[in-house]
């Protein structure tokens, strides 16, 4: 279920298509700095944007705001890397001879980053958000850098962009890597998905001039924002979106396989509470199991229950609160993250004052919006992995599941232990959610002599996501596992009565990849198949 209604309002100077949606093949994008849609960063994030190019509007805002720049500088005002050196060494003066080299010195010195790389679809998408903001004439860059920039992107060069060193406050380790690609100076790429080589050699074989200068003022823009943050940010939102998609169709067959009451999805009760993203969610649930057999007092007598069984447990009859909860964050994400592709995330920014520019030191690189919404978002997606866990508790158990067999073992049961092992594997990995959920964005830590007194810590809290997101697709792929085998066990007591045309649909698909367990068997390569098949987002129960 992919959910695209309206994010909310955007500013005049950003607006764009409100959902995140599966990637397009796109003519190619132009960037003017106000209008770059997140149907365009997804298609970046795939690659399958086509050609980027700086508008003519946007060039010539550029050159008008380099010129004043300069003017700005030749006046007299002293800027923050520019003609004054960066952090804790502020207060130092540059000479104008120096400046240029100093650009130079600012990648070399910031790239100091660690760890593993982001993925390359992250790492293109960083470049071309940098790229918008400073089309927006605000950071004094010459329109030469954006087009360089682009260049990367169009000829398939992506550099290497190390995931540690980021404290939130500006890409400044990760942007750092990627300027000295930019400009040819050391650093690692690769040239569409090849090995990691050093960037000259990359550049080469591209086709593009192995070198690129920066000019005074240039370095500082390209490291001082949230281009890889909010990259990371788009990356995460699609795929929880696609985790929750397939959650659904997972709690589909548990609702099946339980012979679940449906009261609990009735439309009157959840307009009762009046939450939109919820009404969807109990209003696709409806949809994919409106003409269950299974799902009756009909059903549920074949399993021997001959009284109303009047409501089920908690964890199926607030699913949809809580889906509903995470699919409301994803819609407040798609705001966010589209109002910070089109804002002048840097320090510092340049505004035109009359005929002349002045430059303006401020905070606009800080991540304090995305990392809180990032640490919101993991807390939820480890919730709803919780209730996944749950389910697939209930099952294993002939109590709980209102008569499947033990641990879902098939006859003899006792001789076959069943699949109780394969729920076990959610369980090891529910703790270690549980710790991964704690914010980032209340650990900051002053740094750098006390000039950066406060810090987002927001990258730690998108790696911490980007894990739990990893941990959530096993949990799902267990409960998937436990509720396929859970209808197959069911099916032969069911006797004429059919499950909802759209669960059977789904249930046929998971088993053309991996049979119904009989006989025990060696477990883990079907764990690992049914992991493959939610990483990769083909459990959707509308089957896109």
């Amino acid at each position: 279920m992919v959910l695209t209604g309206s994010a909310g309002p955007v500013p005049a100077r950003a607006q764009a298509p409100a959902g995140i949606t599966a990637p397009v093949k796109a003519a190619g994008v132009v960037l003017d700095g106000g209008h770059l849609t997140l149907d365009q960063m997804n298609a970046v994030l795939a690659g399958s944007a086509g050609p980027l190019r700086l508008a003519s509007s946007a060039a010539t805002r550029m050159d008008e705001a380099r010129a004043g720049a300069l003017a700005a500088l030749k006046s007299g005002q002293r800027v923050y890397g520019w003609n004054q050196a960066l952090g804790p060494l502020k207060d130092h003066p540059l000479t104008t001879a120096q400046q240029r080299d100093f650009q130079r010195r600012i990648l070399r010195s910031h790239a100091a980053g660690v760890g593993e790389e982001v993925p390359a679809g992250v790492a293109r998408l960083a470049l071309v958000l940098r790229a918008n903001a400073m089309a927006r004439g605000h950071m004094g860059v010459r329109p030469e850098m954006v087009r360089r920039m682009l260049a990367l992107v169009n000829a398939g060069v992506t550099p290497v962009m190390p995931s540690v060193g980021s404290l939130g406050t500006g890409d400044l380790q990760p942007m750092a890597a990627a300027g000295m690609v930019l400009t040819g100076d050391g650093a690692m790429a690769r040239l569409r998905g090849g090995p990691a080589r050093p960037a000259g050699q990359v550049l080469e074989q591209a086709g593009l001039p192995s070198t690129f200068a920066l000019e005074a003022g240039e370095a500082l823009p390209l490291i001082s924002g949230s281009g890889v943050l909010t990259a990371r940010y788009a990356a995460s939102v699609v795929r929880a979106e696609r985790f929750l998609d397939q959650f659904d169709g997972a709690f589909g067959l548990f609702l099946e396989a339980t012979r679940a009451e449906a009261s609990s999805l009735d439309a009157r009760t959840h307009a009762e509470r009046g939450v939109p993203a919820e009404e969807d969610e109990a209003a696709f649930l409806r949809e994919l199991t409106e003409d269950s057999e299974w799902m009756t007092e009909k059903g549920r007598l074949q399993f021997g229950e001959k009284s109303p069984r009047v409501q089920d447990a908690v964890s199926v009859r607030a699913a949809p609160h809580i889906v509903g909860t995470v699919r409301q964050t994803l819609e407040e994400a798609r705001t966010i993250i589209g109002r910070e592709a089109n804002a002048s995330t840097s320090n510092p920014l340049l505004f035109k004052a009359g005929s002349t520019y002045e430059f303006v030191m401020g905070g606009n690189w800080d991540g304090a919006q995305i990392g809180h919404a990032l640490d919101t978002l993991n807390a939820q997606i480890t919730d709803v992995a919780v209730l996944s866990h749950e389910l697939s508790g209930r099952l294993i158990s002939s109590k709980w599941s209102y008569g499947l067999p033990d641990n879902l073992a098939s006859e003899p049961v006792g001789l076959n232990s069943g699949m109780v092992q394969v729920q076990t594997v959610g369980a090891a990995l529910i703790p270690e959610m549980q710790v991964r959920a704690m914010p980032a964005g209340v650990l900051s830590r002053p740094e750098k002599f006390g000039q950066e007194d406060h810090n987002t810590m927001a990258m730690a809290s998108v790696r911490n996501l980007d894990d739990n997101l990893d941990r959530a697709e096993t949990v799902l792929a267990v409960q998937f596992l436990l509720a396929a085998q859970g209808v197959d066990l069911a099916k032969p007591k069911m006797g004429e009565l059919t499950p909802a045309k759209r669960t059977t649909e789904l249930h046929q698909r998971f088993r053309d990849h991996i049979p119904a367990l009989g006989q025990d068997r060696w477990m883990t390569p079907d764990v690992e198949e049914a992991v493959d098949l939610v990483r990769h987002g083909r459990l959707r129960p509308d089957g896109s």
